[in-house]
C-alpha cells in the first residue's frame, strides 16, 4: 500500500482491542488452516485515510499528528453493522461500521493527510461521497487472497459473534451493536511489509 495511513484504534483498555486481536491473529486464520493463502496478522483498526505522502509529516510525525483538529472523543462513535467480504486483498473480510459516528474524523484525516485542505472542503467532500459509496468505514478482519463464499462468510460471522461481539441487531439477536467511542489515532507507514506496520506517532483523542 503506497504512502502512510491514519488509523483509529480502539482505546487500549477497551475489551474490543483484545477480542479483535484474537480474531485477527488466531481464530479466523484457523478457519483457513488448509487454504493456500492465510491472513497476515495486523493490529485492529479503522483506516481513516491512506496514501499520505511522508513529506506531509517530514521529520516530526508527532508534531504533524498533534496539529490535526480531530473531533473530540465523545463525537467519535464507532458502531459495528455486519461482516462483509470483497475480492480485494485489503478488504477480504471486514466489519462494516455505521457512517454517522466515523465519517467526520475520517474527513479531517483525509483533508490534512491527502487533499491538502486545512478544513474539510470540496475535494475532501467529493472523496467522502466516493468512499461512502465504495465501502466506507470498516474494521478489517482478514487480508489475503483466500476465497470466501457465502457459507464461509456465515462461518466467519458466527466466529465473530462467538467471540462476544454484537453486530447490528437482526432477526437472530437483539441489543445495541458493539463498537467504541473515541480511541487513539496511529500514523502508520503502510508502504512497508505488513509485519512492519507499526505506528511512528500516536495521539489519544480527548
Amino acid at each position: 500500500m503506497p504512502g502512510s495511513s491514519l488509523w483509529l484504534v480502539p482505546p487500549p483498555s477497551h475489551p474490543l482491542h483484545e477480542v479483535l486481536s484474537q480474531l485477527i491473529e488466531s481464530t479466523l486464520p484457523a478457519l483457513f488452516a488448509h487454504a493456500e493463502s492465510r491472513s497476515v496478522p495486523f493490529s485492529p483498526h479503522l483506516t481513516l485515510t491512506s496514501n499520505i505522502d511522508p513529506a506531509k509529516y517530514g521529520s516530526d510525525p508527532q508534531a504533524w499528528l498533534d496539529s490535526i483538529p480531530f473531533p473530540t472523543a465523545s463525537d467519535i462513535d464507532v458502531k459495528f453493522e455486519r461482516v462483509k467480504t470483497e475480492n480485494v486483498f485489503f478488504r477480504r473480510c471486514y466489519i462494516k461500521c455505521e457512517w454517522d459516528g466515523a465519517h467526520e474524523v475520517a474527513a479531517i484525516a483525509r483533508a490534512r493527510g491527502v487533499t491538502g485542505e486545512e478544513t474539510v472542503q470540496q475535494t475532501t467532500l467529493k472523496w467522502l461521497a466516493e468512499w461512502k459509496e465504495a465501502f466506507g468505514p470498516h474494521v478489517s478482519l482478514m487480508y489475503g487472497d483466500m476465497p470466501i463464499d457465502e457459507a464461509k462468510l456465515d462461518e466467519i460471522e458466527q466466529a465473530v459473534k462467538d467471540a462476544g461481539i454484537t453486530l447490528e441487531p437482526t432477526h437472530d439477536h437483539v441489543g445495541a451493536a458493539d463498537g467504541w467511542v473515541g480511541g487513539t489515532v496511529w500514523l502508520v507507514p503502510t508502504d512497508r511489509p505488513i509485519p512492519d506496520w507499526k505506528p511512528i506517532a500516536t495521539r489519544t483523542l480527548q
